[in-house]
């Protein structure tokens, strides 16, 4: 079982939505994801919950964790969320970066524009790792 890392600073936008998305998509015996930042909010943006709903994702129980060695010691994959610099980096492990927007405070439609975006990506990535 392959395990990836969707991670951001805040672990309150993206990586929460990819994680969601992979899991909606993966075959569970075949992969799992999880989601961390590396100074998690103390929730999920509003605008995400709204916005993963629309497509029957409830992510009101989402909690934003911190990423941390132990977490990641079992991962396949780290998946970056476009934070630049600020980006988690777990030594050892495979890392892809996507650049995307942070939706925070983003008009629910640039909100639903961000998810589309990872949705895709986490289509392509599901098909890269078989």
């Amino acid at each position: 079982m392959k395990k990836v890392i969707f991670a951001c600073v805040h672990n309150a936008g993206r990586s929460q939505m990819a994680a969601a998305l992979f899991n909606r998509y993966s075959d569970p015996s075949k992969a799992i994801a999880i989601s961390a930042g590396t100074n998690p909010s103390d929730k999920v943006h509003p605008g995400v919950l709204q916005s993963m709903k629309e497509i029957d994702i409830d992510l009101s129980n989402a909690k934003p964790q911190l990423l941390t060695q132990e977490l990641a010691e079992d991962a396949h994959l780290l998946v970056t969320m476009g934070c630049g610099a600020t980006c988690p980096n777990v030594p050892g492990l495979k890392r892809l970066d996507w650049p995307l927007t942070d939706p925070k405070d983003k008009s629910l439609q640039e909100v639903a524009m961000i998810r589309r975006q990872i949705e895709a990506n986490v289509k392509e990535l599901i098909q890269t790792l078989g």
